[in-house]
C-alpha cells in the first residue's frame, strides 16, 4: 500500500484508464484499473474488479444504498445529520460500507463470502474457476493522520496474472506469481484488514 502522505496528494485526482501489462508468457494484456476520487474507493474497486469503466455508477450505488436505508431496522433513531451520514452512505464523501459492495454484486450474480481472518490467505483457492477476484478493506490515514477510515481494493486475475488494482495507486500493481500475492493477503489481513471472495453465482 502507498504511504498515506501519498495516498492524500491522490485523493482528488479523477481517471481511470487501460495499463499495458505483460503477463505470462510474454502475452500483453489490458488492464483497467480506476484511480482515486474523493472516497468512491468502493465504486473505483467494483469496476476494477469487474474490469469495466462504468459497470457500476454513483447513482446505482446511491440507489442500492437508498433501498438499503429504507429497511434499516435502526431508522427510528435517525437524527437530522443521519440525512448526511446515512447507515450505508456518506452523501459528502461518498463512502458505501460493505452491505451495498455486497447487494451490488449479487444484481450482477455475484456471490459475496466472507474470508475467515484466522485462516491464512494460503487456504483460498485462486484456481478455482468461479472465483471472479478478491475485494479487500483496509485501515488507512489521511490529511497526515488527521482522518482515520477504511478503503476498499481489488485484487484479480487477469489473463492468469493477478493485479492489485488499488485506485490509490498510478497503475495497476502486477504480483510476481501467486505466493507474493499470498503474502500481501497475509500482510493486509495481519493489519486488521477484511477480506472478501467474489464467486460467479451458481
Amino acid at each position: 500500500m502507498e504511504s498515506a502522505a501519498k495516498s492524500e496528494a491522490k485523493q482528488h485526482e479523477e481517471g481511470s484508464g487501460s495499463a499495458e501489462s505483460s503477463g505470462g508468457g510474454g502475452s500483453s494484456s489490458k488492464v483497467y484499473h480506476e484511480r482515486q476520487r474523493m472516497q468512491f474507493c468502493l465504486l473505483h474497486a467494483l469496476n476494477n474488479l469487474m474490469q469495466e469503466k462504468e459497470s457500476f455508477t454513483r447513482a446505482e450505488l446511491d440507489g442500492i444504498s437508498e433501498n438499503l436505508a429504507l429497511t434499516d431496522p435502526n431508522k427510528d433513531k435517525w437524527t437530522p445529520l443521519s440525512l448526511i451520514w446515512k447507515p450505508h452512505h456518506n452523501a459528502l464523501t461518498g463512502n458505501y460500507d460493505v452491505n451495498v459492495l455486497i447487494a451490488a454484486l449479487e444484481a450482477r450474480k455475484k456471490k459475496v463470502i466472507w474470508h475467515d481472518h484466522r485462516k491464512g490467505a494460503s487456504s483460498i483457492d485462486l484456481d478455482a474457476e468461479a472465483l471472479e477476484g478478491l475485494m479487500i478493506n483496509v485501515p488507512v490515514r489521511r490529511f497526515r493522520g488527521l482522518w482515520s477510515g477504511r478503503h476498499w481494493v481489488a485484487i484479480r486475475s487477469v489473463d492468469g496474472v493477478w493485479f492489485n488494482l488499488d485506485s490509490d495507486l498510478s497503475s495497476a500493481n502486477q504480483f510476481q506469481g501467486k505466493e507474493q500475492l499470498i503474502a500481501f493477503l497475509d500482510s493486509i489481513l495481519s493489519q486488521g484488514g477484511e477480506l472478501l471472495i467474489v464467486l460467479q453465482d451458481e
